[in-house]
């Protein structure tokens, strides 16, 4: 079984949970998954199974969408709310709709974050989590992150009673967000604590949510043997790049990973992008071009060797 499945991923449950799960329903022990979800939230999940495996880092590093919550007056351990409260302000009164929006659109475009106490981020050779939960200072380092959108999608919520205010927002952003921060940085923009208070995502690695399926509709069509139904091809992992067919002529080199050059490949320019290599309408490659020998293109990635009835 080779392929790509959008699963939903239910709250409650790890990315491994769902791999560990899906090894038992799809009985394959290639699967892997291409980004990871916190347990805290639901959404979109990109499942490769198989050759699917060989293309996982192109769809981790694909956009994503996520809808969620900022609630404002106060912070967390984790900058979600299954954390601990470490800072708490009262608001004496609301903030108005153009103040949230002004931080929210300070925080777009390429920006840089400091990771969460509690990820999975490495600093010297141990995660950032396991540094936070042995209560041992380290120096987190800063990252670079790409905002395409950050936008409030409903009118805050001033709850006078808590000292709260909470609106919903859309992030559209690239691969390594921490969209937790995104929260807290919006509150610093505005001078209190914030927290994420809820987290969907809606699009991952070119699925939609529209698209997902969650573990129990896929074991019922395992059972129905009717997976192909929601198994999308491999070559749905690589449909963002170029494309070139090869002739019979080609399959023995290309298969065997060999160097050539951009003409030999059928291509018009040395590429600036990889390109996915089709035989008989089959993704069976991916090449480049090759770092320090101008004119010629390398594989970065072979995935079939030979084609047979799938």
């Amino acid at each position: 079984m080779d392929g790509i499945l959008p699963l939903w991923k239910e709250r409650g449950m790890t990315s491994h949970d769902c791999v560990f799960k899906l090894r038992r329903i799809l009985q394959t022990k290639k699967v892997g998954h291409g980004g990871t979800l916190d347990p805290d939230v639901d959404g979109i999940l990109p499942i490769c199974i198989g050759k699917g495996t060989k293309v996982i880092e192109f769809l981790t590093d694909s956009g994503k969408i996520y809808e969620g919550e900022i609630t404002l007056g106060f912070s967390t351990t984790t900058e979600d709310v299954s954390g601990e409260i470490v800072e708490q302000v009262r608001l004496s009164q609301p903030f108005t709709n153009e103040q949230i929006d002004d931080a929210m659109t300070r925080l777009t475009g390429q920006i840089t974050q400091i990771p969460p106490m509690y990820s999975a981020v490495k600093v010297n050779g141990r995660k950032l989590y396991e540094y936070a939960r042995e209560n041992e200072p380290v120096e987190r380092p800063q990252r670079k992150a790409q905002i395409d959108t950050f936008e409030r999608t409903s009118d805050p919520v001033w709850n006078e009673e808590t000292g709260t205010q909470s609106w919903r927002f859309r992030v559209a952003c690239g691969k390594g967000t921490y969209v937790r921060t995104l929260a807290v940085d919006t509150g610093v923009l505005l001078g209190v604590p914030a927290h994420m208070s809820d987290l969907t995502r809606t699009a991952s690695g070119g699925f939609t949510k529209e698209q997902g399926v969650t573990l129990e509709q896929v074991a019922e069509l395992m059972a129905e043997s009717q997976i192909s139904k929601a198994l999308l091809p491999v070559e749905y992992g690589v449909q963002e790049f170029p494309r070139i067919d090869i002739s019979d002529d080609l399959w023995l080199m290309v298969k065997n990973g060999s160097r050539m050059t951009y003409q030999e490949l059928g291509l018009e320019e040395i590429p600036n992008t990889l390109i996915a290599v089709f035989y008989k309408g089959t993704v069976v490659s991916l090449y480049e071009a090759h770092p320090t020998n101008e004119g010629i293109v390398k594989p970065r990635k072979v995935l079939r060797t030979e084609l047979r009835e799938e």
